[in-house]
């Protein structure tokens, strides 16, 4: 059988099976305890229980979070509750314990410090009304565990069971507690009565008026078990009569679960017809717990043969004298007295210890003691006195005293400290003193001094995510920084809890005053010593004091004053210059934690206010707004913002690090300068303090974005100045923000200040808004409908890609066309409480993620699938579904196909509903994809409902295509400057959507926010995604100033650097959009044509080491870039005129532009060109739709292209009728003609792409149907002339080349690792400002790489020095990364990206951390593996052409491709479809291995793959989907 080998396991063992709440204080969420670890266990194995069959649930709280607080909530709602912690809670907690006291919670707590408990941590809350038991071995824990959760239940009151883990821990081993002991002594019956109890008074603060009680009966019953009642009143109609205490199977008592039943009811008879007299209710009383406990162990004796008694009684039965001990050493006592000799005092001495250590059964206790007991020696282990004599010894003396005026003499003694080879010292003493004729009383025995614990101390950390805002304080003020309450900080004699808190801090900060006084006075007698050993240190402590007494510019004179007196040698100048820290003027903080904002007068938050000191407090607050509902209601977490704003002296902040790093560092600025108080209130939420940043952005995200952590600064004193007291940094703000606001009137200032966010300011959201909203479309909807004739029909649909709302409202229509009343919506715009009363419903779905309903469905779905009381008999429906039976092609997976569909069917035919037609599944591999199941199912559909043999039915007009939007969109045009004016939406429209591409910008919203924001009857978070247009990817310092400006003010703090060489800039809202696009156009650059179906970016290699072949291919790109341009004047016209300009506009058809090159209809699809400079091929020049290969001449210079067409990577996962493809060889071109070439290739395109079918209408589909050589023959007919025979190259790469390089020129080059192209700053790295101060010197110019990272070029040797400084001091000269970090590239993905199916640019970087150590370990940690991730099979990140490659299937899930070729040259293989983190590690892990021990020299991991047969070589674009290594599995 399993064992147990700790108190902790044995305990939480128990707890987890006896429990329907745990709560497990911890002293952080992400630090295990003694307990929490097996709960981690036993939850990640669903691990059932005895009290609750889905096993307890878990809460877990901080140790400094008022933990108790937590327990309430479950516990009024009649939930069975525990509590594991550590006992130094408990005497902070004594408001609460009263109160818990009155419910069946049981508190295990472990006794600190572990080493040597102080049991005052017990005996402090003995009063507190609950229940005492202790267990002194590891048997004794798991079966005391046990008793004090069937005593709970069987009482109705709490009950504290305390031991001490480290002497338990050295016990043997004991076996797993039987489960089904457990469920017999608690009682399952009782114990679900109890849980079906719950109290109605929830307020914390009022008395519940709970009082546990027991029920008796009349004389003839006074015989059987009494049945205790955890509330005030309890009915006993329908209660059968008790069994006697004989019948072992009575030891637990019923109660009754109906708790809410007057009084009045409880002298009826019972359903046995027995007559009940009188029944009264009385609370438990001692002898009631003596009862119930005595029955426990009565029934644990039984089963195991242990025995239990209120008071153990170790020793002879005419033993003389007894140690009675309230400790931790009472084994190493009793194994000191069972070896000892006649020599020894203390031989055949007895040992008594309390089992129920309350209530205090002093009749028990001298039962317990023989007669012959004369000296009783109490020893307490309690470090905390109160009272002269220890509260044991007065417990003892009053039992005793009270049996038998004569008996034993008791003499109490201090128990400290004592090492196991000094206990038989101590006894001697111990008993020396008992036995003498004048014993002493409270004798010290052991060592009692503070002792350093090697033990389970639970002590306060810095969380890992917390670290963030201590990294901006520290690199802000640097050495003038000073935190009084810094956590580890050496303060003598005070514990870290103490040192913490705001009080201890303030005080420590008063008293530095103080010292930074005696300090100067220190200075003044300096400056006027002859003890220096040179003048300078004199004169310079001189100029400090005069700044230091006029507040001048104290810091710079410290400066000069630390560096004269560190040469000067002197002793007074050593002394001085070990407390330099004081020569500044000190940025002095209190950091805190939300723990601080549950009781602001007790956490000293309040002190430091009403002082009006200058005291800077960051208070971090972690709750996670997922739980702010919840925890807000149970715990009263009062706003700390509001109340120093409310106080009227203080400077406040509010903040978060995740949503806006540069107004964290205005406000930490500000605070500081502020003449005093100021609290600034940093948000940074977690679930464990060790969470990943992905999280905590997710969190802030939505809390930012809906108000519930608004961004502002408050300055009291503002207005004094001139300005606003009230400056909000985000959109919306909360209701008790805005109350405190309006009370002054700044609500309305800010109103005006920003119109836009007048909106969002003055409403409130929640989910009442949401259901008036769907409650007044449908209302709308009815009423329009009423008018019409013929049957009605609701056509629901669910859709992320469109593909299902556009076929619903294809349906509806048609339904219109036939007589039907048709309405169509969302399914989640639809109020499911209509959904019986409808007719006919329809509904449409497509299938998402692993078989998930679309994101528009998913609150209609959990609606209907847990709804209880939907009676849809009267309702007939269908379902069509629209899904990929090859998108999981293993078998397991297959139940995903249309899954949501298929949900939906079953289970409205499972709540009545009557099927119209059976479930329609559109399947994508069919000959016209979902298609062909739909032209089935529909006219069945129609025959059912009446009208399919309808007549004279109009023309349907053909469904709006791309060429249809381009052509009718004059030239671009559109309706773009209309939506731009139209502010009731952050949104354009679709038709624009696609339009605003070919300007260079997307449309997007924000997805880690549309389930909150929909939640609160919002519209998604518009925003605009914009990408410069930069041949080549090289920029001036100045642009990269302006970019950096435009990401600031304009955007979300942020740039991207892309795989297309370019800048891109996200966040950017509709109102800001225009700004945006004139800020990029006063830099000298465009946006025009950086997406769209036109030639797009134009990419060149960085080529750092050889600038004049670089300068000449660059100059190609450009030429490129400009030839190709759209000529319309659109671009000027809508984004670059002022308002006010009527001279450029074109107004309908009376102007009409011309595109001499493009027609009115563009491309068919996207056109790409770049450029690689042989040996690198850092632009992937085989992925494009032309690539260009530069070929230079014998003396160094360009002299022409290698010209390749038909490079492409867009992919459909599943669809084998699209694939990647390298570019084909055309020919040799010269260097003057290059633009030429790529024109005529690019007019083929324009004239022989497929324009019906997107998915076909790229370039690399283009040359395969036409054959290369037809394609080749085309082009030079085009051209009027052919290609030269290529020229010979050779690739070594496609990857940058990290740190310092020097060109032929001798000018220097770094090129700097930018994960993913992502510039921002962040706590632990300020990228983004570190490169804008490198801008500021104007130096160099800065070139984009095509891998993502950014190479400062061009530096002249004069220039260096200055360079590399500022590359040290914002760390962006660290390249020490590993092979594979620097050799990855990822997409954009969530949250902004539209296609993105899983993460990438967010979770690659922790993919890699994962695998660097197998690297590591294989030796392999410099080794270049080219490894990429895109979201989705669009190929961003041109995945298809790395090593090893992931691809986005669903979120967390992703397509493995192994096999691309190092050089960019060969495609990658399909290895293992569908695959989450763990399989990619079990795979990547040992294939590391194996390429380390098998590969040869110099081999690259993606031959080596093929070389050893783990995955076959794709030859052409065309095999791509050959001979994969994951066959698909056949449906059954």
């Amino acid at each position: 059988m399993a064992s147990v080998s700790s108190a902790g396991e044995a305990v939480a063992r128990v707890a987890y099976l006896s429990s329907d709440v745990i709560v497990s204080v911890q002293p952080s969420l992400a630090t295990e305890t003694e307990f929490s670890h097996f709960y981690s266990k036993f939850e990640s194995k669903n691990a059932s229980g005895v009290v609750s069959k889905d096993g307890a649930q878990i809460i877990r709280v901080r140790h400094n979070a008022d933990p108790l607080l937590s327990v309430f909530q479950p516990a009024r709602a009649g939930k069975l509750v525990s509590v594991s912690t550590p006992s130094s809670i408990l005497v902070k907690s004594i408001p609460h314990l009263y109160k818990l006291a009155q419910y069946p919670v049981v508190i295990h707590t472990s006794l600190q410090p572990s080493a040597h408990p102080d049991y005052s941590d017990i005996t402090s809350i003995r009063q507190s009304g609950f229940i005492f038991l202790q267990s002194e071995s590891m048997q004794e824990a798991q079966d005391m565990a046990l008793s004090a959760h069937a005593l709970a239940i069987k009482s109705g009151k709490g009950v504290i069971h305390f031991f001490n883990s480290e002497t338990i821990d050295k016990d043997a081993s004991i076996p797993q507690e039987n489960t089904d002991l457990v469920r017999r002594i608690l009682g399952v019956d009782n114990s679900r009565s109890v849980q079906a109890a719950p109290a109605e008074e929830s307020s914390l603060y009022a008395d519940d008026g709970r009082l546990p009680s027991r029920t008796t009966y009349s004389s003839h019953q006074q015989n059987q078990v009494p049945t205790i009642e955890s509330g005030t009143q309890t009915p006993t109609s329908e209660r059968p009569p008790p069994s006697r205490p004989s019948d072992r199977e009575s030891s637990v008592a019923s109660t009754s679960p109906e708790r809410n039943t007057s009084s009045d009811s409880a002298s009826t008879t019972s359903s046995a017809a027995t007559s009940v007299e009188s029944v009264q209710q009385k609370p438990i009383t001692s002898d009631d717990i003596d009862v119930y406990i005595n029955q426990i162990w009565s029934e644990l004796q039984a089963a195991t043969g242990r025995a239990y008694q209120a008071f153990e009684y170790s020793g002879p039965v005419d033993a003389e004298t007894a140690l009675f001990v309230f400790g931790s050493d009472t084994a190493l006592f009793g194994k000191e007295i069972d070896q000892a000799t006649s020599q020894d005092e203390f031989q055949n001495a007895a040992i008594i210890t309390p089992r129920l250590y309350r209530p205090w059964l002093g009749i028990k206790l001298a039962k317990a003691i023989p007669k012959s007991i004369k000296r009783i020696a109490v020893l307490e282990q309690v470090q905390r006195k109160t009272t002269k004599w220890g509260p044991l010894l007065l417990d003892v003396l009053m039992s005793l005293k009270a049996a038998n005026h004569n008996g034993p003499l008791i003499v109490g003694h201090q128990l400290g400290f004592l090492e196991p080879s000094t206990v038989n010292q101590a006894l001697r003493g111990i008993f020396q003193n008992l036995k003498s004729p004048s014993p002493v009383q409270n004798l010290e025995v052991g060592r009692h001094e503070v002792r350093t614990s090697q033990g389970k101390e639970y002590e306060l950390e810095q969380p890992d995510v917390e670290n963030a805002y201590m990294k901006i304080l520290r690199h802000t003020f640097s050495d003038r920084l000073y935190i009084a309450n810094r956590i580890k900080s050496d303060n003598a004699g005070i514990t870290p809890e103490i040192s913490s808190n705001p009080e201890y801090g303030f005080g420590a900060l008063l008293a530095r005053t103080e010292h930074r006084q005696r300090f100067v006075e220190e200075v003044k007698a300096a400056s006027k010593s002859k003890e220096f050993i040179t003048n300078a240190p004199a004169k310079w402590l001189s100029n400090w004091l005069l700044e230091a007494e006029k507040g001048g510019k104290v810091d710079d004179a410290a400066s000069e004053v630390v560096a004269r007196l560190s040469t000067d040698g002197s002793s007074l100048a050593r002394g001085l210059v070990e407390r330099k820290g004081l020569f500044f003027n000190e940025s002095q903080w209190l950091i805190g934690s939300d723990a601080w904002a549950y009781d602001l007068g007790n956490s000293g938050v309040h002190h430091v206010l009403a002082s009006g000191k200058n005291v800077n407090m960051l208070i971090v607050d972690s709750q996670p707004y997922s739980e702010r509902a919840a925890a807000d209601a149970a715990r009263r977490k009062k706003d700390i913002g509001l109340y120093a704003m409310n106080y009227g002296n203080a400077y406040v902040a509010s903040v978060a690090v995740y949503s806006s790093y540069t107004q964290v560092l205005q406000a930490m600025i500000e605070a500081e300068k502020f003449d005093g108080p100021s609290v600034i209130v940093a948000y940074l939420p977690y679930h464990k303090e060790n969470d990943n940043p992905l999280t905590v952005l997710q969190e802030t995200k939505k809390a930012v974005d809906l108000g519930y952590w608004p961004l502002y600064r408050w300055d009291p004193k503002a207005e004094g100045r001139g300005e606003e007291n009230f400056q909000l940094d985000s959109e919306r703000i909360k209701d008790e923000l805005k109350a405190f606001l309006a009370r002054d009137n700044h609500l309305t200032q800010i109103m005006r200040r920003h119109p836009e966010f007048h909106a969002n300011l003055s409403e409130s959201y929640g989910s009442e808004v949401r259901k008036t909203q769907k409650r007044m479309a449908k209302d709308a909807y009815s009423k329009l409908l009423d008018s019409l004739a013929g049957a009605p029909m609701t056509v629901l649909f669910a859709s992320d890609g469109g593909n299902a709302e556009n076929l619903a409202k294809r349906l509806a229509t048609r339904g219109k066309a036939r007589g039907l009343k048709s309405m169509v919506m969302p399914m989640d715009d639809y109020p499911v409480e209509d959904l019986p009363h409808e007719e006919n419903v329809v509904l449409v779905t497509s299938t998402a993620g692993q078989g998930e309903i679309p994101q528009n469905g998913k609150n209609f779905w959990e609606a209907v699938k847990n709804s209880t009381d939907l009676d849809m008999a009267g309702v007939n429906f269908s379902v069509f579904a629209l899904g990929d039976s090859h998108y999981w092609p293993r078998k397991e997976d297959k139940i995903y196909y249309n899954k949501p569909g298929k949900d939906l069917h079953n289970r409205l035919l499972s709540l009545g509903a009557k099927m119209l037609v059976d479930v329609g599944l559109g399947d994508d591999q069919d000959p016209d994809g979902y298609q062909t199941a739909y032209v089935e199912w529909e006219p069945k559909l129609w025959d059912m409902l009446g009208v399919g043999n309808v007549e004279g039915l109009p023309e349907e007009p053909p469904p709006m295509t791309n060429e249809d939007i381009k052509i009718q969109s004059n030239f671009l045009r559109g309706t773009i400057l209309e939506g731009l004016k139209d502010e009731s939406t952050g949104a354009i429209s679709a038709a624009d959507q696609q339009l605003t591409k070919f300007h260079g910008t997307y449309m997007q919203d924000d997805r880690d926010l549309r389930d909150e924001r929909k939640a609160q009857g919002l519209e998604p978070a518009y925003s605009f995604m914009i990408r410069c247009r930069l041949p080549g990817g090289v920029a001036t310092p100045q642009q990269w100033t302006q970019m950096d400006a435009i990401a600031t003010n304009l955007g979300n703090e942020t740039m991207k650097l892309t795989t297309r060489q370019t800048f891109q800039f996200h966040g950017v809202v509709k109102g800001k959009l225009k700004p945006a696009m004139q800020a990029i156009n006063q830099a000298l650059m465009t946006t025009i044509a950086a997406c769209g179906d036109v030639n797009r970016n134009v990419m060149c290699s960085s080529l750092p080491t050889n600038s004049q072949l670089h300068k000449e291919v660059h100059a190609c790109s450009k030429k490129i870039s400009d030839h190709l341009l759209p000529a319309t004047t659109a671009y000027h016209e809508i984004w670059l005129t002022d308002e006010n300009d009527k001279k450029t506009q074109v107004a309908g058809d009376a102007v009409q532009d011309f595109e001499p090159m493009y027609g009115p209809t563009y491309l068919p699809r996207k056109f790409k060109i770049t450029i690689a400079i042989p040996p690198h091929n850092d632009t992937d020049v085989y992925a494009h739709d032309v690539g260009l290969i530069a070929i230079k001449g014998d003396d160094g210079h360009l002299i022409g292209f290698n010209v390749l067409a038909g490079g492409g990577m867009g992919v459909t996962h599943s669809n084998k009728k699209t694939y990647p493809r390298t570019g084909s060889m055309m020919g040799f071109v010269e260097a003057d003609q290059v633009h030429v070439a790529c024109e005529k290739i690019m007019l083929v395109q324009r004239d022989n792409g497929d324009r019906k079918n997107r998915k076909h209408a790229r370039l690399k589909y283009t040359v395969d149907d036409m054959g290369v050589d037809n394609f080749r023959a085309e082009v030079e007919k085009y051209w009027g002339r052919k290609f030269h025979e290529a020229r010979p190259f050779k690739f070594d790469s496609n990857i940058d080349t990290f740190g310092w390089q020097k060109d032929e020129n001798g000018l220097n080059h770094f090129t700097m690792f930018i994960e993913n192209g992502r510039i921002e700053d962040t706590a632990d790295f300020p990228m983004k400002t570190g490169l804008a101060e490198l801008a500021k010197l104007g130096k160099g110019e800065f070139r984009l790489t095509g891998n993502q990272h950014l190479i400062i070029s061009n530096i002249d040797n004069k220039d260096l020095d200055n360079v590399k400084s500022l590359l040290k001091k914002y760390k962006l000269d660290n390249t020490n990364f590993s092979g594979l970090r620097l050799s990855s590239s990822a997409c954009v993905a969530f949250p902004t990206c539209g296609l993105a199916m899983a993460e990438s640019e967010r979770y690659l970087p922790e993919l890699v951390s994962k695998l660097e150590g197998t690297l590591e370990e294989a030796g392999l940690r410099q080794e270049s593996i080219v490894m990429r991730m895109t979201g989705c099979p669009n190929g961003c990140a041109r995945p298809w052409l790395a090593e090893v490659a992931f691809v986005g299937k669903s979120y967390g899930a992703y397509n493995m491709y192994l096999g691309g070729g190092y050089h960019g040259q060969r495609l990658n293989k399909l290895y293992r479809s569908s695959i989450k983190e763990e399989e990619i590690l079990e795979i990547m892990r040992p294939l590391v291995k194996r390429y380390a021990k098998e590969r040869n020299d110099g081999e690259h991991f993606g031959d080596w793959l093929i070389r050893a047969g783990v995955i076959k070589a794709t030859t052409e674009g065309k095999t791509f989907h050959q001979d994969t290594a994951e066959q698909e599995e056949d449906e059954e």
